[in-house]
């Protein structure tokens, strides 16, 4: 077959290849799609001389025009810091608890300590600070170590359970899965705590039991009141804030299994000044004492 063979119903030239009588047709690519394809290739090549590309052992290519986006963002750092200037440097120096006395210097941590707290904190604990599940409320005046504006620095410096050496650390025992409490037992105690902040228990549950077994295993962290000991980090029982949830089947689970929620050591990520200023901006949500 003649490759410049005409096709009969098309009225275009065939390439000469057939497969079971199929003849291939010569259809070029429209002039328009090829020039916008060679432009690409032409724009990429450029890009790729003139901005940073290329991996390198250690580094990467920089670019005939010296492009770099990690440069940029610490030239912004660097300007904010200039415009920060003078306030920050007060309050680098100021003692926690003067900050709050001087209203130009609160209005400045605060300010800051927002925006720290909008880039950093509010992922877990929400936007407004009002947390979720697993994540406590900063803005009621509940708190497992402290509202204190020095206990408030010592856990944002440090964490909770996050690994440095000066973090928070506790650890609730897992009653059910080391087999110190049988299921009935933690029924009993579950049901007993519900019954500490008011709540409705299941019907027919040991009660006297429960408490029994509360203050053998649990009055010692908790209290015999069972208010909590910010010390340790135990929760005060007898509210109904609850951190996992207060309903039987959330209690039976952390009594069963325990809880062990992680918090970063901001001190790896932060400087002290922006530290701080967060410190002041929680503390001054309402719930810090």
């Amino acid at each position: 077959m003649a490759k410049n063979e005409i096709d009969a119903v098309t009225g275009t030239a065939t390439t000469g290849h057939e497969w079971d009588g199929i003849k291939e047709l010569n259809t070029p690519l429209p002039r328009w799609w090829l020039w916008t394809f060679y432009a690409c290739c032409i724009w990429a090549a450029l890009y790729m001389v003139a901005y940073p590309a290329w991996p390198l052992v250690s580094s990467y290519t920089s670019g005939l025009l010296g492009y770099s986006s990690r440069a940029n963002v610490a030239a912004d750092m660097a300007a904010l810091q200039a415009l920060r200037g003078e306030k920050a440097a007060l309050l680098a120096k100021a003692d926690l608890a003067d900050i709050e006395k001087d209203q130009a210097l609160l209005a400045f941590a605060r300010a800051q300590g927002r925006a720290a707290f909008g880039d950093n904190c509010a992922p877990c604990h929400g936007s407004g600070a009002t947390g979720s599940k697993g994540y406590p409320n900063l803005n009621d005046d509940d708190w497992l170590w402290g509202g204190t504006l020095d206990a408030l620095h010592q856990t944002i410096q440090y964490g909770i359970r996050s690994g440095n050496a000066q973090a928070r650390e506790n650890q609730m025992p897992a009653f059910g899965k080391d087999g110190t409490l049988k299921k009935d037992e933690i029924v009993q105690v579950a049901n007993y705590v519900l019954s500490l902040s008011g709540q409705p228990t299941r019907q027919g549950v040991d009660l006297a039991a429960g408490k029994q077994l509360f203050a053998d295993n649990c009055a010692v962290c908790h209290g015999e009141d069972a208010k909590g000991n910010q010390e340790l980090g135990a929760p005060n029982l007898t509210d109904r804030i609850w951190l996992y949830g207060g309903d039987e089947a959330s209690l039976v689970e952390t009594i069963t299994n325990s809880r062990g929620g992680v918090m970063p050591a901001w001190a790896d990520r932060l400087d002290p000044v922006t530290i701080k200023a967060l410190a002041v901006y929680v503390h001054t949500l309402g719930g810090g004492r």
